[in-house]
């Protein structure tokens, strides 16, 4: 039983004091039960099983990290540039941090798990795609609205790196892209750019992958890219040329402009065809091909070895430059490649020597009835110095010639002149020098000028002061003469009289004909007026024929309307 506590208005310390305290109770010690976990803990425990899990998917699906450098970070950003391949992100930019050297910057790139295969090859490609306008075209206008971003493309190297150097522009073509690559080496690059581009039969069939100079500087090395079916056109035979800008031609029926489109008259470009369309066997990728300098240029035949010649020319050589024809009887050998002056100390005069390189496979050249080419013989019974030496002694001889009579532009022409005094030649020089002759055009001019010369040369003015003078003379003589008459014509008989009469007729009729408005004075005056008149028609002949000499062959255009 339980013990009674205090009474109702009774403190411990009253009641105490009244009775003895109690005895305290021993405790009851009881076995506690086994720990059982409450359904409240299963709660983190999930959530920490959940954060696990994702942060192992995270892990798993998470790619390897590269870094790429470029000159400048206009329009990236960390965590929001997106690295983009076909349009298809691939990754992102995790952090974007200037080197050290202050050169370049380092953009981190997380690449996803899928796309570590190809990314991270060696030879693996990125750049930032931004709006741009070059010789390839307008690109990158949908950036402007959704931002820059890393384009990529693929490699293909087993060897993998985990830093690249970005490019600073666009490649012109992708390693998926279909086609073939071919090499041009030209002398310079002339207009052409990366983009320019490449034409078959004025059809646009590829486009200028790199220009980068030789190792020596001499030359510029081309890499073109001709998209597939097209590479199949090009073969062994197949030649490239310049098309940039426009290419104009003056002949005999009148000028003509070339040029492969619009866009390579402003950007430049590159065509190509095999002569007489035989292309021959197809070429290899990365085959090596020569860029000439025009059409003209591309599809002669092969020249065979040069020869270099020297000429003396005794005349103005004006309207002869550097790259002008040297012809045999309408069939070009040779161009023009030097022209000087030069003072002979022996003859006390000055000579214009102009040397020129010519081609003399061109002239054992032949072609047969079927249109192909005959075969050159292997190996020349005479030596060039012999044949050279041979052909001088037959007369020939180097004549400068009007090419052109409306722009004046000279020509180097070579002919046999048997009629020539035969000169000695030493052909044991190099180069070897060719006899010259005046000009057909020049020797005109020189006898036109002897002409105007010798006309001008009579005194006209003299002969008429001497014609006065005598006139003046024999009218003095008349008058003595009809003084004379007059005193002796009391003292002579009639018949005198009469002989007298009949003389004055005579002397009348004589200074009827020399007085000033005589007839013979008259004709006199025209035929001496006439003289002038001839004289200054030869000088305006000589004139014209210097400002227009195309008259000799056409002649004036008033008698082509007739």
């Amino acid at each position: 039983m339980s013990e009674p506590g205090p009474r109702e208005g009774q403190t411990p310390a009253d009641a105490g004091a009244s009775a003895a305290p109690p005895a305290l109770a021993r405790p009851r010690v009881v076995r506690r039960r086994d720990w059982v976990p409450s359904l409240i803990w299963l709660i983190p425990v999930v959530a920490a099983m959940v954060g696990i899990t994702l942060v192992a998917k995270v892990l798993w699906n998470r790619g390897p990290e590269i870094v790429l450098t470029f000159k400048t970070a206009e329009g990236l950003e960390a965590g929001k540039t997106a690295v983009k391949y076909k349009d298809v992100q691939i990754g992102t930019v995790h952090n974007i941090r200037l080197a050290r050297d202050r050169s370049h910057v380092r953009v981190t790139v997380e690449l996803d798990k899928n796309a570590a295969e190809g990314f991270t090859a060696k030879d693996a490609r990125y750049w930032v795609v931004r709006p741009r306008f070059d010789t390839s075209g307008v690109s990158g206008l949908n950036t402007l609205l959704s931002g820059a971003y890393i384009g990529a493309d693929a490699g293909a190297e087993e060897e993998t790196a985990s830093e690249f150097a970005g490019l600073e522009a666009p490649p012109i073509v992708t390693r998926d892209a279909s086609g073939r690559q071919f090499q041009l080496h030209s002398r310079d690059a002339g207009s052409l750019d990366i983009g320019s581009p490449v034409y078959f039969r004025r059809v646009r069939v590829g486009q200028v992958a790199s220009v980068e100079l030789d190792g020596d500087g001499r030359g510029v090395a081309l890499r073109v890219f001709i998209d597939s079916p097209y590479d199949r056109f090009i073969g062994a035979n197949t030649r490239f040329w310049h098309a940039s800008g426009l290419q104009v031609q003056a002949g005999a029926s009148g000028f003509e402009v070339r040029t492969q489109s619009l866009a390579s008259i402003v950007l430049g470009g590159i065509a190509f065809a095999a002569p007489d369309d035989v292309m021959g066997p197809p070429a290899d990728e990365n085959s090596v091909f020569a860029l000439a300098d025009d059409e003209t240029t591309a599809m002669k035949p092969p020249d065979g070895p040069p020869q270099t010649l020297l000429m003396y020319f005794n005349q103005s050589l004006r309207g002869l430059a550097p790259g002008a024809p040297v012809d045999f009887r309408g069939v070009i050998i040779g161009e023009v490649k030097s022209i000087g002056v030069q003072f002979d100390r022996n003859e006390r005069e000055f000579l214009m020597p102009v040397v020129v390189t010519v081609y003399p496979d061109r002239l054992r050249r032949s072609d047969t009835r079927d249109g192909k080419q005959a075969p050159l013989p292997v190996e020349p019974r005479f030596t060039q110095q012999e044949r050279t030496r041979f052909l001088i002694g037959r007369g020939l001889r180097a004549q400068l010639r009007t090419g052109n009579l409306l722009t004046g532009q000279l020509y180097v022409a070579l002919d046999f002149f048997p009629k020539e005094k035969p000169v000695k030649v030493d052909t044991n020089q190099d180069p070897i020098q060719i006899p010259t002759v005046a000009g057909s055009f020049d020797e005109l001019q020189e006898q036109l000028q002897e002409i105007a010369t010798k006309v001008n040369k009579i005194p006209f003015q003299e002969i008429a002061g001497d014609l006065r003078k005598t006139l003046a003379t024999l009218d003095k003589t008349l008058g003595s003469a009809e003084a004379t008459v007059t005193r002796i014509n009391n003292d002579v008989t009639p018949e005198i009289a009469a002989a007298v009469k009949d003389a004055r007729k005579t002397i009348d009729a004589a200074t009827r004909t020399l007085s000033e408005d005589a007839p013979v004075q008259q004709d006199l005056r025209a035929t001496l007026q006439e003289l002038t008149r001839a004289a200054g028609s030869v000088r305006v002949l000589t004139d014209y024929l210097e400002r227009h000499p195309e008259s000799l062959l056409r002649g004036k255009p008033e008698d082509k309307k007739r």
